[in-house]
């Protein structure tokens, strides 16, 4: 008998547990998305670039207002590629 009531309330403890979890996982997806930054900020960009001397590419993530500068590698500047989904 005593077993049982421990079994219940484990039971209703774990069910508590997860019934906040799926409370606080739809709040988190009902959330308004952020707004974007002001300008003169970073924002997004996803620039990839090739070192023409070795083959190493780099991908840019982040850049002020205007396009980055190509960055250098095996002291030459490395050359843009073609945009493709990342």
């Amino acid at each position: 008998m005593l077993g049982t009531i421990v079994n219940v309330l484990i039971a209703l403890a774990i069910g508590y547990v997860i019934f906040k979890l799926g409370f606080m996982a739809l709040g988190a997806m009902a959330r308004p998305a952020p707004e974007p930054p002001p300008p003169g900020e970073l924002r997004k960009v996803k620039v990839r670039y090739r070192c023409v001397s070795c083959g190493m590419e780099l991908r840019v993530e982040q850049a002020a207002d205007e396009d980055p500068m190509p960055p250098r590698h095996c002291m030459d500047e490395m050359e843009l590629l073609p945009a493709k989904d990342l």
